[in-house]
């Protein structure tokens, strides 16, 4: 690892292994998974400080499950509200009965998640610079020199993209970026109401479009209305283009004054063509964004923030070659892929036409059947997200339930270290080579729930071992009790070999 990031107020150029561009909830949150690890972080922020502009307003069940398996998740629940229905295109979907012990939208500003991970971040010693805009990059064998707008320069092992839409990173590594283009204008305020409609959640739909009014925290409230069309963007919203578009969807203005924030969004959809080009990586929105529609984006990003984090730690330690790297591709870009199309078939259901109608009648009627609300929600919170990691056995691939312990701890509590485990449930334990079990927490736990409940596939039983990776994901699994079958070729590709004592 690099001596520690320093800089100064002068143009020098500054070394760390990991450069992230962007501190935004996936920037930071990748700054704690790198740092954890013991890799030196400097986090680079074109702005100045906290805007408290909130472009989402939640976090899903998968993601409160990854803070909570690296022992972050309560002061987000001490914050956040829990809502326990989510939406498809609008249409109610049931989260109470999730397999998670987060059966629930947690209600929570993008702000405060931005400043909690900040708080993390700062605790775990993240370096952030701000007033600190990426220009330019240029990458060479051992690393990638970042410039800086004031002429500065920053150099880094690797560079992270974590800048949004608009992404500098991905474009001056020359990453295409396809998509479609925008159908529709949403505009948004974060406004006082003199009278505001019953309850915390308002949407309605009318023949000229949609609104939704959502009460977030006490005394003010987020207006959101959209239309088919794309508007003029000449110049920024203003409070009365909301008031108008209110009136004319509503037919009424609720009394909104005193806005806090304003700000437009449309359902363009767009994925970068690859997420890695050599040392620099893309994550988030430099990654992936389309429709707002049930609160994915965020979310998506944070996960990908753990996805990648202890690849790229693992790699710097030595630990795995570089090419571990292009796994974080591999897993993660369907994962992008199926956001964007479940958001542009929410896009397509939100029509205002009478086929569109009839349509969503007919999927309203289809959600009200388990199968289809519980296939549907665990898209949506990302619950039922499978790598493919090879392994006969169900459940490789499928993030590790948070399940209880016979010695009273949870198996994410296991995870806090953010190293390998392997989770052994048999009466007899599995022999972990000797080269290999310096390298993971063998934890033996037998007497555990036979069975465990899985994210759409319901019930099924639970295994006799089962080999986890840091993010949570099941690398391994066997239903016999001692069988090592497959377990040598998951530990060579997610697992160092450890020094063996001489003698």
């Amino acid at each position: 690892m690099l001596n520690s990031v320093k800089f100064n107020d002068v143009k020098e150029r500054v070394m760390a292994d990991v450069v992230i561009a962007g501190a935004g909830p996936t920037g930071l949150m990748l700054g704690c998974e790198l740092a954890l690890a013991g890799v030196e972080v400097l986090i680079l922020e074109r702005r100045t400080g906290p805007t408290g502009e909130s472009r989402a307003g939640g976090l899903h069940a998968r993601t409160l499950e990854v803070l909570d398996q690296r022992g972050m998740v309560e002061p987000f629940l001490a914050e956040g509200r829990p809502l326990s229905a989510g939406h498809f295109s609008g249409l109610p979907l049931r989260l109470h009965d999730l397999p998670t012990r987060y059966p629930y939208l947690l209600v929570l500003l993008q702000s405060h998640v931005e400043r909690l991970l900040a708080e993390q971040a700062s605790a775990l010693g993240v370096a952030i610079r701000r007033d600190a805009e990426v220009t330019d990059l240029r990458q060479d064998t051992d690393g990638v020199t970042v410039t800086l707008a004031d002429g500065g320069t920053v150099r880094g092992r690797y560079l992270v993209g974590c800048d949004g839409g608009r992404s500098v990173v991905r474009h001056r590594a020359g990453i295409g970026y396809p998509g479609t283009d925008a159908t529709l204008t949403s505009l948004l305020g974060d406004v006082e109401l003199a009278d505001p409609p019953a309850g915390n959640v308002f949407q309605q739909r009318t023949a000229r479009g949609d609104y939704s009014v959502l009460g977030f925290e006490a005394g003010w409230y987020r207006v959101m209305t959209t239309r088919t069309g794309v508007l003029p963007q000449d110049g920024p919203v203003t409070l009365d283009r909301l008031r108008s578009s209110l009136i004319e969807i509503a037919g009424r203005d609720f009394g909104l004054h005193s806005p806090r924030w304003l700000s437009r969004y449309g359902d363009t959809a767009r994925q970068a063509d690859r997420y890695r080009q050599g040392r620099v990586l893309l994550a988030g929105d430099a990654a992936h964004i389309h429709y707002p529609a049930g609160g994915q984006g965020l979310n998506t990003g944070v996960q990908d923030a753990i996805n990648l984090g202890w690849k790229i730690a693992a790699v710097l330690r030595g630990d795995a070659d570089d090419t571990l790297l292009d796994t974080y591709h591999d897993e993660r870009h369907p994962v992008g892929a199926r956001v964007l199309d479940n958001t542009r078939a929410q896009v397509a259901l939100g029509g205002y036409d009478a086929q569109t109608e009839a349509l969503r009648s007919t999927m309203a009627g289809l959600i009200e059947q388990p199968a289809v609300n519980d296939q549907l929600a665990g898209m949506v919170t990302a619950l039922d997200v499978t790598y493919p990691l090879g392994g006969g056995h169900p459940l490789v691939g499928r993030r590790l339930p948070d399940i209880d312990l016979p010695d009273g701890r949870r198996a994410y509590q296991l995870l806090h270290p953010a190293r390998p485990v392997l989770l052994d449930l048999g009466a007899t334990p599995v022999a972990v080579p000797r080269d290999r079990a310096g390298a993971i927490d063998h934890v033996l736990a037998h007497g555990t729930a036979a069975t465990w409940r899985v994210p759409v596939l319901g019930t099924v039983p639970a295994p006799a071992a089962a080999l986890v990776r840091p993010d949570g994901h099941i690398a391994w699994a066997t239903a016999v009790e001692g069988d090592t079958t497959g377990l040598d070729t998951a530990l060579s590709t997610w697992v160092r070999r450890a020094r063996v004592p001489a003698g």
